[in-house]
């Protein structure tokens, strides 16, 4: 593993930490798994938490500021969770890598799996909210994306067979494609995840990357991290819009 010699570049656009918040967040996080979005009452997460409802609302005026909150939580870790992997070791920019190991925090994350497995039931009156908020934020997250691509492109890591929208696009079909056969549970599907998650690197290396390419170290892994660290300021902004 490479260490960046950097490692504390990025910038910590994230909410002050809070421990009572958090206890609030943590309880309506699992509530919302186990029993879905329109079962979940604000009585419910504070019982949970510890707390009194009152205390909930010193935090949030609605119960779906409060759930929003949560999913926005669960986006920035994943996107900490990559960025901090690839300033740990920059063979996690190539998408091959990347792919496999987003694939997997997803699947080991109850609240981003149901997100990205698209449960409309667990979300219920709460997707279509999401689906806005998420939703901009996944644009933004395509944009640095299409960034992180030509970054490996002028770094002679990527084929040039293609364009760069053609790689983005089979790059996003590959990914969604392997958590849409996740949703369905075909028998075909291999049962233990990381064997799941090797195919998918497998099928992303070989149409993507140039095989027998040098290494990326450190500098562009910088380079291609930063380019996601552009996301966390609108997500703070978003969190701020729903958090007292």
């Amino acid at each position: 593993m490479t260490e960046n010699v950097n490692p504390v570049t990025r910038p910590r656009l994230e909410p002050e930490p809070d421990e009572r918040l958090g206890r609030v967040l943590d309880a309506a996080a699992e509530l919302l798994v186990r029993w879905g979005y329109r079962k979940v009452t604000v009585e419910d997460v504070a019982a949970a938490a510890g707390i009194g409802k009152g205390t909930v609302y010193l935090h949030f005026r609605t119960k779906e500021a409060l759930f929003l909150t949560v999913l926005l939580r669960g986006y920035r870790g994943l996107l900490t969770g990559l960025t901090d992997r690839m300033r740990a070791d920059p063979q996690e920019v190539l998408p091959g890598r990347m792919v496999r190991s987003t694939y997997l925090a997803v699947l080991d994350d109850p609240v981003a799996r149901q997100m990205y497995l698209g449960d409309g039931e667990m979300l219920g009156r709460l997707a279509r909210e999401a689906a806005g908020t998420l939703g901009g934020l996944r644009e933004r997250g395509t944009e640095a994306g299409r960034a992180h691509l030509a970054l490996l492109r002028d770094a002679g890591l990527l084929r040039t067979d293609v364009d760069l929208s053609a790689q983005q696009y089979l790059l996003d079909s590959v990914t969604s494609g392997f958590f849409f056969v996740e949703s369905l549970g075909l028998p075909s599907t291999p049962a233990d995840p990381h064997t799941r998650a090797d195919l998918l690197e497998y099928a992303v290396a070989h149409a993507l990357q140039v095989p027998g390419a040098p290494a990326p170290d450190a500098a562009l892994a910088e380079r291609v991290a930063a380019s996601y660290d552009a996301l966390l300021e609108p997500i703070a902004n978003e969190w701020q819009r729903r958090v007292r």
